[in-house]
């Protein structure tokens, strides 16, 4: 299994991370504290399902205070349950979505580039995660 300890964890996460933030228009909260993938990956769920327990599950965590921290720990959530490429899929199906969310040079606009995505990371679920949550 993959460990917190692994270096290949840290730069799957830090690739994830930099997918996620590539191209990303800049949006801020009412409140003016600026949105991140997290935001984006929030809203994708919360239009698809009812509601998604990985995002429970960090909301409910309250060291977490920025969007890019609670972005991690979605993401490592994801990975010890298998959901990465499924939760990650899902918040892609919506086009005008992706639209408002980034820009034109996003991976994630490019049908091609963005099945190319998903499928790498489906085959992560057959990755076993132990991950200090």
């Amino acid at each position: 299994p993959v460990t917190d300890g692994s270096r290949e964890l840290h730069s799957l996460c830090a690739q994830l991370e930099f997918l996620l933030q590539f191209d990303l228009k800049e949006k801020r909260s009412f409140f003016g504290q600026r949105k991140d993938y997290w935001d984006f990956l929030c809203q994708g769920l919360a239009r698809r399902r009812q509601e998604h327990e990985g995002v429970r599950f960090v909301t409910s965590l309250d060291k977490l205070k920025t969007p890019v921290g609670r972005g991690r720990a979605f993401l490592r959530y994801c990975l010890v349950h298998r959901q990465l490429a499924e939760s990650l899929q899902l918040c892609l199906l919506d086009p005008e979505s992706l639209r408002e969310w980034y820009y034109a040079r996003s991976p994630f606009l490019s049908p091609q580039r963005r099945a190319e995505i998903l499928g790498s990371l489906y085959e992560l679920d057959s990755v076993t995660f132990h991950l200090a949550l």
